[in-house]
């Protein structure tokens, strides 16, 4: 068990959009973002998202990465223990470099089915297929893998 789950605003996002916000709390509980990556979601946050800003201020981060992720990068180095759902390649990987655990959206539908929250993860994988929200055929079969669910 992870003693926080901080989100990046791509999960928030497409997981609203695709009518699933509430997949994160049955999935984890309570979640925790940043005042940036609430303000890039656009939409009111349900009172299980807490918003809170990390207490000082990180190393420089590369340039390549985000406000948003950053401040949620900063967060999760204060939080031993916590979990980082982010999705951007540049991101999850500088996080990976400083130790962080590191999951995705994708990973967060995964963990749903295994924790039977959900039956399947092909509605979901569809509906976010219709979004803006891109990934590979290589990422959506590791996925189906991950979560014991046949691609085809």
């Amino acid at each position: 068990m992870h003693s926080a789950v901080i989100s990046d605003a791509s999960c928030l996002i497409v997981l609203y959009e695709i009518h699933a916000l509430d997949l994160l709390k049955k999935t984890y509980g309570a979640v925790i973002t940043t005042p940036e990556i609430a303000a890039e979601a656009r939409f009111q946050l349900p009172n299980w998202i807490v918003v809170q800003s990390p207490s000082k201020t990180s190393k420089k981060m590369p340039s390549s990465i985000d406000t948003g992720e950053a401040s949620a990068i900063s967060l999760a180095l204060e939080i031993p223990g916590s979990l980082l759902i982010l999705d951007e390649r540049t991101a999850r990987n500088y996080a990976r470099k400083l130790g962080l655990t590191v999951t995705g959206t994708l990973g967060v539908i995964a963990k749903a089915k295994l924790d039977g929250v959900i039956p399947s993860i092909r509605p979901l994988i569809e509906a976010i297929r219709k979004t803006d929200f891109r990934f590979s055929a290589a990422v959506e079969a590791d996925v189906y893998a991950a979560a014991n669910e046949d691609a085809n």
